[in-house]
């Protein structure tokens, strides 16, 4: 993320331009890209007006009446260029991943896929499995993930024993994870 915030010029305008090319369609007032990019207010308002400038992103009247509304720009002549170099650049080391995660609790095992390995199909992006994980901190974790990433992360968290049991059953959810692209990242387990 160091290069692209030196290319770009802040981690801010990384943050907000990944938030509209992983949700092409979608509509964000300028509060939706403060809480979900996690910037600041005055930052999103300079970001936004800069890739405004730039035609990357249109103003839209919004949803509520008040304020601006703002949508990626899908005629940007660059937009697939774009898409490819902050998509295909992994936004979070994996390891960093590992130590952010392990504030919530002990966690045994840590499987990616969906977005973390651009495969697109899959149904959950991170399954974390541990134990004595504190959900608000696991939940504050995520937030933040989704934030640097830009994209909202479908991900499950199921205890040791819980996994272990689902495994040897067959279960649709983790066969489905494990049975299509994925990355092991942890596997303290050993069934993995």
């Amino acid at each position: 993320m160091e290069i692209l915030e030196k290319l770009f010029g802040s981690m801010a305008k990384v943050k907000v331009m990944r938030l509209f090319l992983f949700n092409p369609e979608q509509v964000f007032q300028t509060s939706d890209v403060v809480y979900k990019a996690k910037v600041n207010s005055a930052s999103a308002r300079r970001e936004l007006g800069v890739l405004e400038k730039m035609h990357l992103v249109k103003r839209k009247a919004a949803r509520t009446g008040r304020g601006s509304a703002w949508v990626l720009n899908s005629s940007f002549p660059f937009l697939q260029q774009l898409q490819n170099l902050l998509i295909n650049i992994s936004p979070v080391n994996h390891d960093d991943v590992i130590k952010r995660l392990g504030k919530a609790g002990r966690i045994k095992a840590l499987i990616l896929s969906g977005v973390f390995i651009q495969y697109w199909d899959s149904r959950i992006d991170m399954m974390i499995v541990g134990d004595k994980i504190k959900k608000s901190t696991l939940d504050n974790v995520v937030k933040h993930l989704e934030a640097e990433i830009g994209k909202e992360l479908n991900y499950t968290m199921l205890d040791t024993e819980d996994f272990k049991y689902r495994l040897s059953i067959g279960d649709r959810l983790v066969r489905d994870m494990l049975d299509y692209p994925h990355e092991v990242v942890l596997d303290r387990i050993g069934v993995l």
